[in-house]
């Protein structure tokens, strides 16, 4: 317990001014969070991380999470769209480079790693740099309170498994706790600082955003049991790796998008 709190005290003191400064600094810090994640994606599955298919990879998700303004030397028709067309054609052509040793399902694996971690870390970035840091703030704070009302609930009233198959220690009762510990901080946050939207829509938003990031962390869950380990990686002592941080992040800030909020 004392190396996970040091850890989260360490993370939040680099973290937070990131935050707050935005700009560049967060766009170079999702990036790095990116590459970092999928380099986890590549350990979990054990598979070379400094190889041309990690390479390339790498690539793959800097081109997703980079906002618009870094490929400003590209030509106008080679959008991002065609960027990840680009970098998913190479990755096929490795098939044949090394004589199907690196296979198609593999290929799909990190095409679909490419998708999951760069849409969810660009728009880290992009809910940031447009629509402020107390938004932003509000998205996580979201998701960590979720976190934390979930396990507070669960330990003290949890008796029904939510999905043993896959995390078998959360519970409804957790579950429904972490959601509504969320709406009730959303009508606080947002009754002090404004968001740009009316408070029954900020509390339909948090009741979204709490139950959507319950999924995201299911479903790294489920990635992690495919596996067989028991984190995605060790960068954070005490917490695992990137991914076991930002699993529900990343489910969370690009349904921000999908709702029209950015």
């Amino acid at each position: 317990m004392k190396q996970r709190v040091i850890t989260a005290v360490i993370a939040l003191i680099i973290f937070i001014p990131i935050l707050f400064w935005g700009g560049i600094w967060i766009d170079v810090a999702a990036a790095v969070l990116g590459l970092v994640a999928m380099s986890e994606i590549f350990i979990m599955r054990k598979k070379i991380i400094v190889s041309l298919e990690a390479l390339v990879a790498g690539l793959g998700v800097l081109a997703m999470i980079l906002p618009d303004r870094f490929f400003n030397w590209l030509p106008q028709s080679l959008g991002r769209i065609d960027l990840l067309g680009l970098i998913i054609a190479l990755l096929l052509v490795i098939t044949v480079t090394t004589k199907n040793r690196t296979n198609y399902d593999d290929i799909g694996v990190t095409a679909l790693s490419i998708i999951y971690i760069g849409t969810g870390f660009h728009y880290l970035a992009a809910v940031r740099n447009e629509k402020g840091f107390a938004f932003l703030m509000f998205a996580l704070l979201i998701v960590w309170l979720t976190d934390s009302g979930a396990y507070i609930f669960g330990r003290a009233f949890g008796k029904h498994k939510l999905w043993p198959a896959i995390s078998p220690n959360k519970t409804w009762e957790g579950s429904i706790g972490g959601v509504l510990v969320a709406v009730i901080f959303a009508a606080i946050y947002s009754s002090f600082i404004p968001l740009g939207h009316k408070m029954i829509t900020i509390l339909g938003v948090a009741l979204l955003l709490s139950i959507w990031g319950q999924m995201g962390d299911l479903v790294e869950s489920a990635l992690k049991r495919y596996y067989g380990v028991k984190d995605s990686g060790k960068i954070l002592p005490g917490h695992g790796g990137i991914l076991d941080r930002f699993d529900s992040l990343l489910f969370v800030l690009p349904l921000i998008h999908w709702l029209g909020l950015v």
